[in-house]
């Protein structure tokens, strides 16, 4: 008996160990997953950095350099008085790797917009707190990564005029100017001339009276613009979901020569550092200032995995590098809703190559770094997703011929983005030098290998003004066989050009977002929604130029028939709506 009762004792304590360890397991998991979801900034999560990270730990940015360009907040007589540095004593940079370029010059004081922007970018703390949000783990989009930080007109002076790049692997510029000057001709001759990456913001769209501003403007730089956070009670809601851009928060194109603006838009609201206080976290507000740090940011772990793998070197070559890195930037881009090239109408499809609000359209981290390591592959025939880093001549290669496959056509987009530098002298005042300039043509042709008789022009991108090419196409699905095709669009200037190409093909996009209907971003679509559709009808009449949202079954006109279309979905909610009133 007493040896039964110790078995059966014994078993019990297995039991227990075992549901323990089951229970201890299941611990564990819930822990992580909160740590996931308590990462901060959101606005990174909505753009794939973490999931990216996650997928390639090593992803830091380490092995990486970024030049920040600061703007000092006060000015006498014209001279900025140096308060233009990031608080270094903050929690989340007290580890960061950054330096400063003028550390013997006259003492410099703290800014509350630089400290924002480098959290973003280069910030980490495993134990921030927020009132509102509770405890979170803070983790910028580069943590590892090296930056030097530059006052604005110190980098003019010292770099932009005396034509000297910075040691740096990518340039991000918060700052701007409505009007192109030499300094930001110059900054686009250092792009061309030393393959520098340059990321800038595009400005904070009409409300802040902001035109599309330079040097964001400019041809060679990537120039980004700001998807708003969505507009609720809930301050935890707004700061990880993320809706549209909206032209009044947001500058949109064309640029007063035509061509499209901004290239990508990403996540403006941030949870970002306080300077004041060493320990405080606070929202950033929908400003394309906090919107550039992502997408250099992001950059940054594309150009360490492409520096750290042989097979990639080409992605980061001074010799076309920048190129191919915008060109994986738009083609690898969330499509959000209302993305059309030019403006709502359809007869610029072929001449405006990108949206004028949304660009390519949203970051998206992930599908970047996926395109970026599918590999380089040249002309002929080559997997439907790649890149490459190439040379277009007049009389050796006038034309470039990218072949794919796919085996099951339908709903299938193909998705293809050319992009290649304009030319400027490198001394100053830096002027364009528009006889190196190419006009190139890019083309999706329907191939039947069977019969070249009914081998047909799918889609092309041939814009006047830009130097970027997109194509963003649905597939035939009686073709398996398709032809990307790059050369001159103006047979009578043939030039050798470098250009940069990504290519990708992926299913057909969701056509139930919300925000097709939640016009205001407030989770629910009411009466709210039909004001600003109501208005947005009327104005698209009085001004047909204007860039405005409403076309839900886009095609090409904002009307009545949208207006029906909203009436059907009345009463949709979003899925984070309840927990946000």
């Amino acid at each position: 008996m007493a040896r039964h009762i110790k078995k059966l004792f014994g078993l019990y304590l297995i039991g227990c160990v075992a549901a323990i360890s089951i229970l201890t397991s299941a611990a564990a998991q819930s822990e992580n997953k909160s740590i996931q979801k308590t990462l901060q900034p959101q606005g990174l999560d909505s753009i794939g950095v973490y999931a990216l990270r996650q997928t390639a730990p090593s992803l830091t940015g380490s092995g990486v350099k970024f030049a920040v360009i600061c703007r000092s907040i006060t000015y006498i007589n014209g001279e900025p008085q140096n308060d233009y540095r990031p608080n270094t004593e903050h929690n989340c940079l007290k580890t960061s790797r950054i330096s400063f370029c003028d550390e013997h010059e006259a003492l410099a004081g703290l800014s509350p917009h630089s400290t924002a922007i480098c959290s973003i970018l280069l910030g980490e703390d495993a134990n921030a707190f927020n009132q509102q949000l509770g405890k979170f783990y803070y983790q910028g989009a580069a943590p590892q990564a090296q930056a030097d930080i530059y006052e604005f007109w110190h980098f003019l002076t010292n770099n932009v005029f005396q034509f000297c790049p910075p040691d740096a692997d990518i340039v991000t510029v918060s700052i701007g100017s409505q009007f192109e000057d030499w300094w930001t001709r110059g900054i686009e001759a250092m792009a061309e001339h030393y393959g520098l990456i340059i990321v800038a913001g595009i400005g904070n769209g009409s409300n802040a009276y902001d035109p599309v501003l330079y040097p964001a403007a400019g041809a060679n730089v990537i120039g980004v613009g700001v998807v708003d956070s969505v507009r609720t009670k809930n301050p935890a809601t707004n700061l990880a979901h993320f809706s549209l851009a909206y032209p009044e928060h947001s500058s949109f194109g064309p640029t007063a020569d035509g061509r499209c603006k901004p290239d990508i838009v990403a996540p403006g609201n941030l949870l970002a550092a306080d300077f004041n206080a060493p320990n405080s976290y606070q929202p950033t507000g929908n400003w394309s200032s906090f919107s550039t740090p992502t997408v250099a940011g992001t950059i940054g772990l594309l150009v360490q995995k492409a520096k750290q793998d042989p097979n990639l070197a080409l992605a980061v070559s001074p010799d076309g590098g920048n190129c191919v890195i915008k060109a994986i930037l738009l083609n690898s881009a969330t499509k959000l809703p209302y993305w059309h090239k030019g403006r709502v109408q359809k007869d610029d499809d072929h001449v405006a190559p990108l949206d004028y609000i949304q660009g390519a359209g949203m970051l998206n981290a992930t599908g970047a770094y996926q395109q970026l390591v599918a590999g380089r592959s040249e002309p002929n025939n080559v997997s439907t997703v790649g890149w490459d880093n190439n040379l277009l001549q007049t009389e050796q290669v006038p034309e470039s011929i990218y072949k794919i496959t796919l085996t099951e056509p339908a709903d299938k987009f193909i998705t293809a983005t050319l992009v290649w530098n304009r030319h400027y002298n490198n001394v100053y005042p830096f002027e364009p030098m528009h006889e190196k300039d190419a006009n190139l043509r890019l083309e999706l042709w329907a191939v039947d290998s069977n019969d070249p008789n009914n081998d047909y022009l799918l889609d092309y991108s041939d814009s006047n003004t830009d130097n970027i090419e997109h194509i963003y196409c649905r597939a035939d699905a009686n073709y398996t066989n398709y032809e990307i095709a790059v050369s001159y669009s103006d047979t009578s200037n043939f030039v050798t050009q470098l250009y940069g190409l990504a290519w990708k093909t992926s299913e057909a996009p969701d056509s139930d977002n919300i925000f097709w209907y939640d016009l205001n971003a407030d989770g629910i679509v009411n009466d709210l929604d039909f004001t600003i559709l109501s208005d947005n009808l009327i104005t698209s009449i009085k001004s047909p130029d204007s860039c405005l949202l409403g076309d839900i079954n886009t095609d090409g006109v904002i009307d009545v028939n949208d207006l029906r279309i909203l009436i059907k979905h009345k009463g949709l909610e979003a899925n984070w709506y309840t927990i946000s009133h």
